[in-house]
């Protein structure tokens, strides 16, 4: 298990690099000048150039790679041109945020998921896995966001049940594990859960089906197993790709959950992914990416090393 581990960190060592290269890249191919958030209209050129090597925008692009990928992996991930915050601060507070509603949602829609896509695959071709699976259906296709916009409009405008924004009361920017702040995470979380609920329900209806129809559930039942006893060998058979498709879904909603946080006013990375596009706030952008793009890398090598645990016969392949 040990040499496992070991081989997936160093097959993991060189994606980690050609993201933090493709990072930068795409950042700077970018039109747009990223000081023109704090320079003045009418900046004199010796004012921009100044600016220019401050930030170290004046070097060729092989030079400002290195320098950057150099601070990077000292913990530097520079400074807010908009703000002149550090970016590490920025994206840490941002990032656990996201990280808190990301990991709300997983588990909502981990648990809604399994249980239809169990109730669909131990009834298939009946009333209730067609209920499962237009709910799986609906999951998939419906626009986040839009339906966020109709959640609030919903319990915050119309019934008043939940606020509307925001992570805490008087706009706070972090959320604490209290009943006040509980209220807050509720319509984001359910409205991210959406997405996994489907695709998870959807995953384990199909390997539910295919289990049950396996020769190991016929002999099992012919040994006079109950049926719990067989559900229990069907989760057990299910889990890792359950649980390898549960991972995936965190870091899709951690890095893409820009619609639904822009929504809701969430302080988190799609928010400030949102602010720093618009500002044109270069080293928060990249700060930003680089750090949810980090998160997949090792949130895949989690995956793969608990998923091996709970069964063997992918190390041995």
């Amino acid at each position: 298990m040990l040499t496992f581990v070991l081989k997936r960190i160093a097959y993991a060592a060189p994606v980690a690099l050609g993201v933090s290269l493709v990072c930068f890249l795409l950042v700077h191919l970018a039109p747009g000048d990223p000081l023109s958030a704090i320079l003045p209209v009418d900046a004199t050129a010796e004012m921009q150039a100044q600016m220019r090597a401050a930030y170290g925008l004046d070097k060729p692009l092989p030079v400002q790679y290195g320098l950057w990928l150099w601070k990077v992996l000292q913990g530097d991930l520079g400074t807010s041109i908009a703000t002149g915050r550090p970016v590490l601060s920025e994206v840490g507070r941002a990032v656990s945020n996201s990280l808190i509603l990301a990991s709300v949602a997983t588990l909502i829609g981990f648990t809604f998921g399994t249980f239809f896509g169990f109730v669909a695959g131990y009834a298939q071709d009946s009333w209730l896995d067609r209920a499962a699976s237009a709910i799986a259906v609906f999951g998939v296709s419906v626009p986040h966001y839009w339906l966020g916009i109709v959640l609030v409009i919903i319990f915050s405008a119309t019934l008043g049940w939940l606020p509307p924004t925001g992570a805490g009361p008087q706009g706070s920017g972090n959320w604490w594990p209290d009943a006040e702040h509980l209220r807050y995470l509720v319509l984001p979380a359910i409205t991210m859960s959406v997405i996994p609920m489907g695709v998870i329900s959807r995953t384990v209806r199909a390997l539910v089906g295919d289990i049950l129809h396996q020769d190991f559930v016929q002999a099992l039942r012919a040994k006079g197993l109950s049926e719990f006893g067989v559900f229990k060998h069907v989760v057990k058979n299910a889990a890792p790709t359950a649980i390898a498709i549960m991972g995936l879904q965190l870091g899709y909603l951690l890095g893409g959950s820009i619609l639904i946080e822009t929504v809701f006013a969430w302080p988190g990375t799609g928010f400030l992914l949102n602010a720093a596009i618009f500002q044109r706030d270069l080293p928060l952008l990249q700060g930003t990416i680089l750090v949810l793009a980090m998160f997949f890398v090792t949130l895949n090598l989690l995956v793969d090393v608990v998923q091996t645990a709970l069964d063997p016969r992918i190390q041995r392949a």
